[in-house]
């Protein structure tokens, strides 16, 4: 390892320090606004649906008041507008497409706390050699900040009546079981968890392009700079640059229309 212990210690001090007191609470603040939106617009969707189901209802009540005719020929007919007039009422495109992005950054979360909990499984198991405890330290507090993002995201979710995501990005995951089986000590360890933190970074870095509403935009970009913080002391660990490029790119990002399920 490529910066002492201590050094490391101050670090993952320093970075659960800005995580609390500036990161965590603008998420919190920013994931409650945007689900209180969401859930606004879904009551309002759903009223508009109740009215339009009762207005065609009495519709259908008047025509076969006026005849059996109407009624014995219309049956098939009816029979499809009610179908139709009962399905889900579904949000706007520009709030689904918010929730689509919630869902792949809630999945790419998933994937930080899988990895590092392997990670910290084999160290502790000792299937990687000697591990200084303070990279596990580090290991254990990204986990525990990997799981309060997807916990901001997921109850974003919920409160458009969606599912939480709680599987791992589908796309990733056989990439970095693969990696991870080749994975025997410390460098080998922080350069799969460095990839990682680069691909959910730039992959905030390219939803806030996407995202549509303010609120939606605010969220995604309190957590991405924790990830660069992340990459930060992996980058110390592996005794590499650790500033991030000024010009962040997004070569890595996750697409964030590669998401469709909700």
């Amino acid at each position: 390892m490529e910066i002492s212990e201590a050094e490391l210690n101050a670090k993952i001090v320093e970075l659960d320090e800005i995580h609390h007191d500036v990161s965590l609470p603008a998420l919190q603040e920013g994931a409650k606004d945007w689900a209180e939106e969401v859930a606004q617009e879904r009551s309002q969707v759903e009223a508009r649906s109740r009215l339009n189901r009762r207005t065609f209802l009495l519709g259908v009540g008047a025509t076969v008041g006026a005849g059996a005719l109407l009624a014995a020929c219309g049956s098939s007919s009816s029979a499809t507008k009610a179908s139709s007039s009962s399905s889900a009422p579904e949000l706007s495109a520009s709030t689904l497409t918010d929730l689509h992005v919630a869902a792949l950054a809630a999945s790419l979360e998933n994937l930080g706390v899988y990895a590092y909990t392997a990670g910290i499984n084999a160290a502790k198991a000792g299937k990687l050699g000697s591990v200084p405890p303070a990279v596990v330290v580090f290991a254990e507090t990204a986990r525990a900040q990997h799981k309060e993002h997807g916990a901001a995201w997921n109850a974003i979710l919920r409160s458009a009546g969606k599912s939480a995501v709680t599987a791992t990005d589908p796309v990733l995951t056989p990439v970095v079981n693969k990696d991870f089986a080749s994975v025997t000590n410390t460098v080998d360890l922080a350069k799969l968890a460095l990839e990682i933190e680069n691909i959910a970074g730039e992959t905030y870095l390219s939803a806030i392009g996407v995202l549509a509403q303010p609120i939606a935009i605010r969220t995604a970009a309190s957590i991405e700079p924790v990830e660069m913080q992340h990459s930060a002391i992996l980058n110390f660990i592996l005794g590499t640059y650790p500033v991030p490029n000024a010009f962040e790119p997004t070569t890595l990002a996750r697409p964030t229309s590669d998401y469709t399920k909700l």
